[in-house]
């Protein structure tokens, strides 16, 4: 997993509430494994009107999304995550957002921000023309005109945002204490060893 920082540029304003996951990524996408191509569906119906701010070219490859309450509600499908990051965003700034989406996001290494309601209707209009700035390790967002806001985050997932681990990345990190873990048991505990087992047979 890809760690996360500082994260600078242009805000796609979607502003829109309850976006859910087959809004993320609709459910004839979900015939893939690969988290690759994901992209081109993601946000489709959105995407399909005129007008709508993803085919804004100054929004074009922008790294976060501000969108409304109860982000990433709906299904559980990991795929929503795998899209948006296909698509290149890698923060999402919202009031809230779906416990299960906050999880899968995180996992991915998608930062969630969660700011109230008047924060982000700030950020929406600072978007429009002007860059944003998250900065992980501060907790803070900010804007060209002075704006800081601060946010909360869990500090597991702020390490493992900013180290870039993953599930397996946070296996291989304590891989030294699993390897004298296992030397320590085979001495105190050999019957639960299968290779010792056959060899006593």
């Amino acid at each position: 997993m890809k760690a996360v920082s500082t994260i600078e540029g242009r805000a796609i304003p979607l502003g829109l509430k309850n976006i859910d996951t087959d809004v993320i990524i609709p459910a004839h996408w979900l015939k893939t494994v690969s988290r690759e191509g994901l992209g081109a569906g993601a946000f489709e119906t959105i995407r399909a009107a005129p007008g709508n701010p993803f085919d804004v070219e100054d929004f074009a490859n922008a790294p976060i999304l501000i969108a409304g309450d109860n982000f990433g509600c709906g299904s559980s499908r990991e795929h929503a995550a795998w899209a948006m990051l296909d698509m290149g965003l890698t923060a999402v700034i919202a009031p809230s957002f779906s416990d299960i989406f906050a999880g899968n996001a995180f996992k991915n290494g998608i930062l969630a921000v969660e700011l109230p309601q008047d924060q982000v209707d700030r950020l929406l209009e600072v978007a429009k023309d002007q860059p944003i700035t998250i900065d992980l390790e501060n907790q803070v967002v900010t804007t060209p005109f002075q704006d800081r806001f601060e946010f909360q985050i869990d500090p597991f997932r702020k390490r493992c945002l900013l180290e870039g681990l993953d599930e397996i990345g946070l296996t291989l990190a304590s891989e030294s204490a699993i390897a004298a873990h296992e030397i320590m048991r085979r001495g105190t505990t050999p019957w639960l060893d299968k290779t010792n087992r056959r060899r006593s047979a």
